[in-house]
């Protein structure tokens, strides 16, 4: 249990809340289990630099949400039924359980050269049809849906609070481009829950007729059923905001009676490519798969990180060459200084800058000017102790960033045990002049090391973890 002093504000989590449209203090409603739902890929093909950028910035998320608190839960989803795998399923010849395990199976292997930490859950849909027809079910109860020709849709006016997420007016809906019109609607911003299935289409037996699940409801059942409702944070990218999550936060309020959904809602930008939009009818649609036969995963990394997530990211060839001669110069300056006597004595008073910088809307420009300039000043120092340090400086601030996670950089050579004690000796110090704000810092200061402390009726016990490591 992390410790509570007098400045409740330091090293907090501030991020960007799509729902309040301002930066944001993130406290979590139960520190001791951080609920993240992230909206994960519909699996009909390899992942693109899109679906890339999302998923290596709610990793990093998880990243820094893991190294605050003691357990956080974190769900990504994958869309395994959907028009657009059934007609690839139908170009290829294949079965649409081939297709799917095939694209999930190549995404994982792809996400994880990426460097991107497992998700505690990865639902599929296909897997949650009794919970989405038991959401269904109760939203019809409620009058917040109804049936049409085999079809179930939801009665956006029976929500007043619809638009609550992207701002958008039921009266200025129609001008968005983005509903379908059908002429059973009801209302033509009412959207589908349930359709049917013709016997060549994947579908479930349900009280309105053999279907399948419509595209919003799948996420608020896989939300509601790995991680219990409301949770912590939702993310996604920046398109899901209008029509996905609204349409999430309606129909799962409504299922609730009225009961919070989510309290913090995070979207990342868009990528284009060389200034363009990537699209399909443009030709440059950038897979991960063929990028990682040309570049090494932790460089694509790199550059996905190199813009702050909620700013556009421009992918281009110099970009990613940049990238990839950071990363060797990087490796260069850890190998000449891997002779470092690890157990000289070291002042390890200095906060760790890449993880103030991420504490603050995920601010990946600055966290990697503040890498840079801790191997810059490695490179330049004289004093011993003041390069083990730094090193140690650098390599926490890498492995918080997803980086390097190959090298072996946290073994117990890798953690100079007079800086643990120094460490250790402040924090008797801080906890003595009840300075619980401080000692709560050097807690904070050696978990990003690798140091897990446990106080004890005898003492502050500590022990460093060689194996899944918090970074």
């Amino acid at each position: 249990m992390k410790e509570t002093g007098t400045d409740p504000g330091r090293h907090a989590l501030f991020l960007t809340n799509t729902l309040s449209g301002r930066k944001q203090r993130f406290q979590p409603r139960d520190p001791n289990r951080v609920t993240l739902y992230v909206c994960g890929p519909t699996v009909y093909n390899y992942a693109h630099l899109g679906n890339a950028r999302s998923a290596v910035v709610f990793d990093l998320l998880y990243r820094v949400l893991r190294q605050k608190y003691s357990r956080v839960l974190y769900a990504r989803n994958f869309t395994d039924v959907d028009d657009k795998i059934n007609a690839e399923a139908a170009r290829t010849g294949q079965s649409i359980r081939v297709l799917t395990d095939r694209f999930i199976d190549a995404y994982r292997s792809d996400m994880k050269a990426l460097g991107l930490l497992t998700p505690d859950f990865e639902p599929r849909v296909t897997d949650h049809i009794p919970d989405i027809i038991s959401i269904i079910s109760r939203l019809i109860d409620r009058g917040h849906a109804y049936v049409a020709e085999g079809h179930v849709l939801f009665h956006v006016p029976s929500f007043g609070q619809y638009g609550v997420l992207s701002g958008r007016k039921q009266e200025d809906l129609m001008g968005s481009g983005r509903v379908e019109i059908a002429p059973f609607k009801h209302n033509p911003a009412d959207f589908v829950l349930w359709k049917p299935s013709s016997p060549d289409l994947p579908g479930w037996e349900s009280l309105w007729g053999r279907g399948r699940p419509g595209w919003h409801i799948e996420c608020s059942a896989m939300t509601e059923n790995r991680l219990g409702l409301p949770i912590d944070l939702h993310g996604g990218g920046q398109d899901l905001i209008f029509p996905h999550h609204e349409n999430e936060i309606a129909q799962s309020v409504s299922a609730r009676d009225g009961a919070e959904y989510c309290k913090f809602w995070v979207h990342n930008g868009f990528v284009t490519v060389e200034g363009r939009k990537m699209s399909k009818s443009l030709g440059n649609v950038v897979l991960v798969h063929d990028l990682l036969k040309e570049a090494e995963g932790e460089a694509i990394r790199l550059a996905l990180l190199s813009a702050h997530y909620r700013q556009p990211l421009d992918w281009s060839r110099e970009l990613l060459e940049r990238c990839s001669r950071t990363l060797q110069r990087l490796r260069r300056l850890l190998s000449d200084t891997d002779h470092l006597d690890q157990e000289a004595g070291v002042d390890g008073s200095a906060e760790l800058g890449v993880a103030r910088a991420l504490d603050d809307d995920l601010n990946t420009p600055a966290a990697l000017k503040a890498l840079f300039g801790a191997a810059r000043s490695l490179r330049h120092a004289v004093s011993h102790s003041e390069r083990i340090r730094l090193r140690i400086e650098l390599l926490a601030g890498l492995r918080l960033l997803g980086l390097f996670q190959e090298n072996k950089l946290t073994s117990f050579q890798s953690v100079p045990s007079a800086f643990i004690s120094d460490m250790l000796e402040r924090r008797a110090e801080a906890r003595d002049k009840r300075d619980f704000a401080e000692a709560d810092r050097i807690r904070e200061l050696l978990q990003t090391y690798g140091v897990t402390l446990e106080d004890t009726l005898q003492g502050t016990q500590w022990h460093i973890k060689t194996h899944n490591v918090k970074f």
